[in-house]
This record gives structure tokens, sequence and C-alpha cells, in this order.
């Protein structure tokens, strides 16, 4: 099979990721393999890539955005069969048995594994995936469609939870990319008013087009204070402003897996009044299952801008660039 491998952690602007021929892969005891049709680019796959998160399996082929059918199943497989479509995210094991597991905080498993980062993902023409760990893709959706609904639809997904919304609240979002986009539908939906914070005119246009009460590249300007905020952008500098422009009692989520150090902070500016920080770390699959359910319902529908699968290194050049304009994806087949 094809695949695009990354052989040794570099900086993406060196093109790291070589187009390589691999043996397709033999599904284990509870693994299902996919025939890969589309996978999602991330800026989680840029972390990996520049090692900006700690160094594992080497070579490995990144990919967490997966959407195929299943055309082989391994011993014990019951819950899908050839020919089904499903996908699979970033989480794909947890133990099941430890405390955070078992009362529903399974992202949190100091067992947890991940696709694309310990074990080969969906840059490629097939992909495996423990079958407990894959999801059903709803009717209505066009592969390129549902692949970002399922890191940057069920990351955000998941930090829309911990950002305590208020219905009917104030919702603004700190960076515009895959992620923030496919919330931006979510909280509309729930009647949210929303303010958008992003470099780039591109972005900003888009989130008006997509109905922003406000959007600028700065706090200033922002005509109210928000009752929660969510910072996707890996930038620890936006966390200071993005407080200060909480309502007292407000919450903002962080919701990247890698973010560069936060400054320093004034307590009565930035802390005090109830305001709350939460992080978000990775997702559960009740997050998975719930996000695909409401996305079939709005039904969201991700601006993607498409790329073949040979063109990886480009694909993830452009989204460091912020020249993806809501979410990428690699077309394999």
């Amino acid at each position: 099979m094809r695949a695009m491998q990354l052989n040794a952690i570099a900086k993406m602007e060196s093109s790291p990721l070589q187009l390589v021929e691999r043996d397709v892969p033999t599904p284990g005891a509870g693994e299902v393999r996919l025939r890969v049709h589309c996978c999602g680019i991330c800026r989680t796959d840029l972390h990996v890539i520049e090692g900006e998160l700690p160094q594992h399996t080497l070579p490995i082929i990144p990919g967490h955005q997966v959407v195929g059918n299943v055309d082989e199943v391994g011993e014990g497989c019951g819950r899908f069969k050839p020919g089904d479509r499903v996908g699979v995210a970033w989480l794909r094991h947890t133990c099941g048995e430890c405390a955070l597991c078992t009362r529903g905080q399974e992202n949190l498993c100091e067992s947890s594994r991940f696709t694309g980062y310990h074990a080969d993902g969906g840059f490629a023409e097939y992909c495996l995936v423990p079958e407990e760990f894959a999801y059903a893709i709803p009717d209505g959706f066009r592969d390129e469609d549902a692949a970002p609904l399922l890191c940057a639809g069920i990351i955000g997904y998941h930090a829309l939870r911990r950002c305590s919304l208020p219905d009917g609240g104030k919702l603004a979002l700190y960076g515009f990319g895959s992620s923030a986009h496919i919330v931006f539908q979510i909280a509309k939906h729930r009647g949210a008013t929303i303010y958008v914070v992003t470099r780039g005119e591109e972005h900003v246009q888009l989130a008006r087009d997509m109905g922003a009460a406000w959007a600028g590249t700065t706090t200033d300007g922002m005509p109210e204070k928000a009752d929660s905020a969510i910072i996707f952008a890996p930038a620890g500098e936006l966390v200071p402003p993005a407080l200060e422009s909480l309502e007292k009692g407000g919450t903002l989520a962080l919701a990247g897996i890698y973010m560069s150090d936060i400054p320093s902070m004034n307590y009565e500016r930035h802390i005090f009044y109830e305001r709350d920080i939460h992080s978000v770390t990775s997702n559960t699959r009740e997050d998975g299952v719930g996000l695909l359910k409401v996305a079939a319902e709005i039904p969201i529908r991700p601006k993607v801008t498409g790329y073949p699968l040979k063109e990886a290194n480009r694909a993830l050049q452009d989204l460091k660039r912020d020249r993806i304009n809501g979410s990428g994806v690699l077309k394999v087949g």
C-alpha cells in the first residue's frame, strides 16, 4: 500500500513525510481494517511531526481523522462487517479498568494510546483500528465532510462542554481553523451569540460569512464580554486577554493538545470574580458518538480543502501557515 511516513522528527518546512510502499496490515483479534477513502489533517499532526509532543513510535504513519470502509475484520469482531463505513479518531486504546475509565474520564487514562502517534494512522491506503474505538459514520455525510468531525469536531464538542456555555449565551472563539468553524455551527444552532478573534483576514471573513456577531484580529473592538470562551490556537499569550474579555463567573476552555507558555497574570484582572480555566485533554468515545449525532441533526457541513495523499507535506505546510480556510483533507482512495 502507499503511505506517507514520518521517519524522523523535523520541521514541516523540510517536507519530512516520505511516500513509501508498505505491506497491507493484517487485523489482529478485535481489530478491523479500513480501506481508507480520506483523512483529515490536524495541528496535532504538526505537533507529532515537529516534536512538540514527546517522541513515540518511529517510523510512523500520521493521521487520525480517517474515513473508509471496513474490508477485513479480525477474530472476535462483531460490531462491524466488511462494507461498513467507519471512522477512526485520535483515541484508540484505554485500559477500561482504572478509576478514570470507570467514571467516564477515559480520555485521562494513563494507558491511553493514540492513532498516528503510538500506532499507524490514516495517511495511507489501509488502516487498522480496535473495533471498540471505531465510529459508525452517519448517512448524509460525504467522506470528506465526515473526516474533520473525527478530531476537529470531537475535540471542539468536548471543549464546548468544558467552557460551560449557558443557553443563549455569548461565546468567544480564539482561532478559527478546522475545530472552531465546526464548534461555531453547533453553538449557533443552540442560539449562542458568537465573537471570533483570529489572525488572517480570510479567517475573519469566513467567521463573518458564517454569521459571527463580531470578528476581528484582536479583542479590541469586541462589543461586550463573553460568558464563555475557547482558545483553539496553540498560543499561551492569548490566555490573559481571553480572561479579561470574560464576564464574571465565565469559563475559558483551552482546546489544544499543545500550547506555548502562558505569561504571568494579574489575579484581580484575570482570575478574580470566579473566572475558571478548564483544559481539554483528548476526548472520550462518548464525545465522539455525541458529536456525530449532533452533526447529523444540524447538519454540520465543514468547509473543506482537498489534497491528494502524495501532497501531505504541502497540505500540512499550508495548515502551519494558516493558508487553509476551514478543514484540510487528504483524498486517499
